[in-house]
């Protein structure tokens, strides 16, 4: 390893064994929203001694999605804290108090703030958090089965991303919160790996804004939230009558969210316990069909993309703009069109070779650029964990079995406890990756880790009750296993 400030082995050894002779009671690895979440409630509990490790130099919350006036897709009450602890320093309202911003954010009654805002509260808790250790590569997750510890291997990194340390860590306990990556479907994928080729994730959008604007044509491909809003901001920024933009879907339509407030029942609690207790089969049978209540659009800003279409229909019909498309913008949606392969074409342009779903009809589009709002995939953590694959219990999917609190299901020769954070949507459900989730999971896994009531939980969270039997946990989180009732509710 390169850099001055490595550890020398016999100071390595030293270190290690006073790390294992006053071992944490928590290792984090990644610090998204999710484990800053289990930080900030962490600071409460009295005596808790934990770390949280992440590669970045610092906190960082999707920045090319950060686009002027995007809000978040739930209230400020789903903070990092509040639905856990109101009362917490770390909560949304004590951040506006410190900026001197609380009596500006009353009047101006947003229940949902905006991505911009959320990012900017989110590194200010990061700020003030102990125990938050940026530039620490997490390398290695190892069981000691003499001494009961999890062993953490990290590399700390210099300000280039250079190798400049090493480290390790002892815990009783680890948490996995190292989010998600860009997905680039297998048929763009050539295309989006190649250098000076404009394919970008919307991940990467407020990076390529301005060369995407520049571009001749545009074609968005994906029609969930992030599809919408960087297909509204071209739409806002492209001449009126020289739009030349495109969105293509796989769906069947640019279908609304669910937001209806029982249809919100399915992120809360009750749901995820109801979820939890179903088979294998009937959840992963579940899971596709419930698409409409994270992957779709929320009616505002479909409602702004016509609205934004329409106006300029009213510019064009008066004279306005210099498009010949009869009052037409020159921008096409279309739904139900999969991409099966894509390729260079001709004078450095780009084919789109797709199909039609519902006509099944096959063409080809060309466009200068494109922008794959195609969503997010757990990140692999195979080889971090490769010394717990062992003592891994897993489903007839080969998935990580996971626990109702959050804790991977492992040997019992394992005494520690490996918890993860929006890694168990097939065993949780659609509110794994939800952020209104975020604070009453880290109370759990909380609760779960010190054997006691730290967080005070609710024993319902919805009207809504799911099944037939009854799910009664208690103050879920609790020391000890949720029980139920066979009884039949009607």
């Amino acid at each position: 390893m390169r850099g001055s400030g490595r550890v020398r082995d016999g100071e390595e050894a030293r270190a290690a064994a006073e790390s294992a002779a006053e071992p944490l009671d928590l290792v984090g690895v990644g610090i998204g929203p999710f484990n800053l979440s289990l930080a900030a409630l962490g600071d409460g509990v009295p005596g808790l001694r934990c770390a949280f490790y992440e590669q970045r130099s610092a906190f960082r919350w999707h920045p090319g999605l950060l686009i002027e006036g995007a809000t978040l897709q739930v209230p400020f009450l789903a903070d990092l804290v509040t639905l856990a602890d109101p009362a917490s320093p770390w909560s949304f309202l004590r951040f506006l108090r410190e900026r001197e911003r609380l009596f500006p954010f009353y009047f101006a009654e947003r229940f949902h703030i905006e991505r911009a805002e959320y990012d900017a509260y989110c590194r200010w808790v990061s700020e003030g958090v102990p125990g938050l250790h940026f530039g620490h590569q997490v390398d290695a997750v190892r069981w000691n089965a003499e001494q009961e510890l999890f062993e953490v291997d990290f590399t700390q990194l210099d300000a280039h991303g250079e190798a400049e340390a090493l480290g390790r860590s002892y815990a009783r306990n680890v948490v996995l919160g190292v989010g998600t990556a860009p997905y680039v479907p297998q048929a763009l994928r050539p295309l989006a790996e190649a250098p000076s080729v404009p394919v970008y994730h919307s991940s990467e959008y407020l990076e390529h804004r301005e060369e995407l604007l520049a571009a001749g044509h545009v074609t968005v491909i994906g029609s969930g939230q992030s599809g919408a809003e960087v297909f509204l901001d071209l739409l806002r920024r492209r001449p009126v009558g020289r739009e030349r933009l495109r969105w293509l879907t796989r769906s069947g339509a640019f279908a609304p969210m669910e937001y209806s407030k029982l249809g919100l029942e399915h992120f809360t609690p009750d749901y995820t316990r109801y979820f939890h207790g179903l088979s294998e089969r009937v959840r992963d049978g579940l899971l596709p069909r419930q698409w409409q209540l994270h992957k779709a659009v929320d009616a505002e800003t479909l409602a702004a993309v016509h609205d934004e279409l329409y106006r300029r229909t009213q510019a064009l019909n008066d004279g306005g703009g210099d498009g010949d498309g009869g009052g037409w913008p020159d921008a096409v949606l279309t739904p139900g069109v999969r991409v099966r392969t894509a390729g260079r074409g001709g004078r450095s342009g780009l084919e789109l070779h797709v199909e039609h779903t519902e006509q099944e009809e096959r063409g080809v589009l060309t466009t200068d650029a494109v922008v794959l709002a195609t969503g997010y995939t757990e990140r692999a953590t195979d080889g971090m964990l490769a010394a717990l694959h062992p003592y891994l219990r897993r489903d007839g999917s080969d998935r990580p079995l996971v626990d109702e609190e959050y804790r991977l299901v492992l040997d019992r020769a394992v005494t520690g406890a490996v918890f993860v954070q929006n890694a168990e949507r097939h065993t949780h459900g659609v509110g794994a990756p939800d952020l209104g989730l975020a604070a009453y999971r880290s109370a759990v896994i909380l609760n779960a880790m010190t054997r006691r009531e730290s967080y005070p939980l609710p024993r319902r969270t919805a009207f809504t009750r799911f099944g037939l039997r009854e799910e009664r946990s208690g103050a879920a989180g609790a020391a000890g296993p949720a029980g139920r009732s066979a009884t039949v509710g009607v």
